[in-house]
């Protein structure tokens, strides 16, 4: 399965690009999902409930767990196998352990062949307690008579082995719970009829009694050693460095796996943890490491599609990069339905043009290119829809303020930068009333100024895009006044001053601080 997401402050542009994206990796055979890496915005709520696309689920992370280890899976044993099958089941697959379940494979212990050779020696040989068709496999045996489902005794006393026909006869009358006939001598039909009247469970097998002797006790239940059983064990979702860190304090070399349900999955050896299959990526509307999901590092990027400036983000091999100077990560993709010859449906081309509308402002920014326009126009014909009122249904949805905090309006679309030693935030807003801002203006700036103390940030903004006026306002942190009045050249800048043309964080905010910061 590969994941495809854009980054961690999901937009329309970057949520609508995985999905149209996921929708043509499929269609290309390549088994993909779109995620999310936080919560989506009113904008983009609209855009998918308009075209009835399901939202995608949230990516948390993509660290290593359990689950991502090549570990044995459906390796277990039952609690009413025996002992000799789960020692040979050991042998069979090279491990020295194996999981023990309930029926419901629910997780009892952990039972190794160190624990089976230490009861063969130490423990009672003379006790069985197990299944009667246990002991018929383990001595290959032929059951004559049945008539209990679990036998229970010691032999010698309730359980008896004949080794000729005399010996059962004086066996016979002694109502035993079970007799074993030994060298596969045959029984006469008295005995039969004295065996089922008393309903004694007769089994006959070919073995000696000495080979019966030493291989009998094997056939108890695996449950009798439930007290020695190692009841350690992991979640499949547990991290993988926690599960290294946890196992070097237990050292130990088997473990169970286990599903979040408490049901038995595997079983994991540490020779086997370098065995790992990272979860396979693609990102897209991104190409930075802090803008990405947590735990990147240990993922496999397959790919990245972009239309920001290239950062320090590295692979370990050679990847398909696109990155396109275009308005919209949308733009690319259509690209990709292009050169793939694959058909764009009607509900993928609305989301599509609603990413490129919401990323160019209905194509008003400096960033939009003639190619955003000529796909904007190509998506809008699929679609159907009319793009100018279909753009401003969309806008009053994403700009709809009411009962949200100024903390929530400010987060809603933020980045972060690393510009030299200097720490740069900017929010970026679009409103079509900017008359809500003005109002309460002390209280964005003081809640630039708190993200600047508890995020050890140096440069914090607001920008708010007012489309009607085809411009921004610009807000900041209180400290930062003389970097943002050199980055704009007005000398006297006000909090809320307007930048007229000003539209683009990345296209026009960010290199004005670059330039001066550098």
């Amino acid at each position: 399965m590969v994941y495809i997401f854009g980054h961690k402050k999901p937009d329309t542009d970057s949520v609508t690009s995985a999905i149209a994206l996921s929708y043509l990796k499929n269609q290309l055979g390549v088994k993909s999902q779109p995620r999310v890496l936080g919560k989506i915005n009113d904008e983009t709520k609209f855009v998918l409930d308009y075209f009835n696309i399901e939202y995608p689920k949230v990516l948390g992370d993509v660290k290593l767990q359990i689950k991502d280890i090549n570990y044995y899976k459906n390796c277990y044993m039952f609690a009413t196998d025996s002992l000799y099958k789960a020692y040979d089941y050991m042998i069979s697959n090279n491990i020295t352990g194996v999981p023990i379940l309930a029926m419901d494979k629910k997780f009892i212990g952990l039972l190794t062949s160190k624990m089976i050779m230490n009861d063969l020696i130490k423990g009672n040989l003379n006790k069985i307690d197990t299944l009667y068709n246990n002991i018929v496999e383990i001595l290959e045996g032929e059951s004559l008579f049945k008539f209990d489902l679990y036998i229970k005794g010691e032999i010698e006393r309730s359980i008896l082995i004949a080794d000729d026909i005399d010996e059962f006869r004086k066996y016979i009358i002694k109502k035993p719970k079970l007799i074993i006939i030994a060298n596969n001598f045959k029984i006469n039909y008295d005995d039969y009829e004295y065996a089922k009247e008393n309903k004694i469970n007769i089994i006959r097998t070919n073995y000696t009694e000495y080979k019966i002797d030493k291989l009998i006790t094997l056939s108890n239940c695996c449950i009798n050693l439930k007290d020695k059983m190692r009841k350690n064990y992991f979640y499949e979702d547990n991290y993988y460095d926690y599960f290294v860190e946890e196992t070097e304090k237990l050292g130990y070399t088997n473990y169970p796996v286990l599903s979040s349900k408490g049901k038995c999955l595997g079983l994991v050896r540490i020779t086997d943890i370098n065995k790992t299959r990272k979860k396979k990526v693609i990102l897209v509307d991104h190409n930075e490491a802090n803008q990405s999901v947590d735990g990147l590092e240990e993922a496999e990027i397959l790919e990245i599609i972009d239309h920001h400036k290239i950062n320090t983000l590295s692979t370990n091999a050679p990847i398909n990069f696109r990155n396109m100077t275009v308005g919209s990560t949308n733009t690319i993709i259509y690209s990709l339905y292009v050169e793939s010859g694959v058909d764009i449906p009607k509900d993928i081309a609305g989301i599509m043009l609603s990413g490129l509308i919401s990323d160019t402002l209905m194509f008003t920014s400096p960033t939009t290119t003639s190619y955003d326009k000529y796909v904007g126009e190509k998506l809008a014909s699929i679609a159907g829809i009319n793009i100018e009122t279909y753009s401003k249904e969309m806008f009053k949805a994403g700009t709809n303020l009411k009962g949200k905090s100024i903390e929530e309006i400010i987060e809603s679309d933020t980045k972060t930068y690393e510009i030299n030693d200097k720490r740069v935030y900017i929010s970026n807003v679009l409103t079509l009333n900017s008359n809500e801002f003005f109002e309460k203006k002390g209280q964005y700036i003081n809640k630039l100024n708190d993200i600047e103390n508890k995020n050890n940030m140096d440069v914090v903004l607001l920008l708010v895009n007012d489309f009607l006026r085809h411009g921004s306002y610009i807000f900041f942190n209180s400290s930062a006044k003389e970097i943002v009045k050199k980055a704009t050249g007005i000398s006297n800048i006000r909090q809320g001053e307007f930048l007229e043309g000003v539209l683009s964080r990345k296209k026009q905010i960010l290199p004005m601080l670059m330039d001066v910061i550098r």
